[in-house]
């Protein structure tokens, strides 16, 4: 009975995967990003979505080992030992996550859900529970993911009205400006080393 209960949790686990790497992981901020500089680069498919999408999960994977680990090692594992039991295990795992989404969530956003909950304020970390924290995150991370995005999106934008006004100062307007400005943003942005730039940024702001 004891295997059968550990082989249904494990299952609503791996079913709840997708929602909890979307949610309470950096996933999003990095895909996110990502998203961002490839509308500036302009380059339609290239890199293929399907490549900046497994470039943030693994660099997801690499920013969660730590806390992954903390949480098999108090909670996962025991619990599959058959040392503890669902509630031990979650009350174990708990504050491991909370330490994680609080530390990267503003006051601001948990604010949100507690002006419109009747849960009383909590007098420290230990007293916000996960269905504020998870959703407080998830928000804060959105918000800095577009404030990541912008900043990387200015600089191309700036050669994309250069570019125009150029060719519009030399009467060459039938000429669509993003034909000269992709090759030099991709020259400048492989010049800069762009994309070591881009994730040493991505990877410093969430370790």
């Amino acid at each position: 009975m004891s295997s059968a209960v550990q082989m249904v949790v494990v299952l609503a686990l791996a079913s709840l995967a997708p929602a909890i790497v979307l949610t309470a992981t950096t996933f999003t901020r990095f895909a996110v990003v990502f998203s961002f500089l490839r509308m500036g680069l302009g380059t339609q498919g290239a890199p293929p979505g399907q490549v900046l999408i497994g470039l943030a999960l693994f660099m997801t994977s690499f920013v969660m080992a730590p806390t992954a680990a903390a949480v098999h090692e108090r909670a996962l594992g025991p619990y599959l030992d058959g040392k503890m039991n669902e509630r031990a295990a979650l009350e174990a795992a708990t504050p491991v996550v909370r330490e994680f989404l609080l530390k990267r969530t503003r006051t601001e956003d948990l604010e949100v859900f507690y002006s419109v909950s009747a849960l009383p304020r909590p007098s420290g970390p230990e007293d916000v529970p996960l269905r504020v924290a998870l959703p407080a995150f998830a928000l804060s991370e959105l918000r800095t993911a577009f404030k990541m995005g912008i900043i990387v999106l200015l600089p191309f934008l700036v050669v994309d009205l250069a570019v125009a006004s150029i060719l519009s100062s030399l009467g060459m307007v039938m000429l669509p400006p993003h034909v000269i400005a992709m090759p030099i943003k991709l020259l400048l942005f492989l010049a800069a080393d762009g994309w070591r730039l881009i994730v040493l940024s991505l990877l410093k702001g969430v370790t």
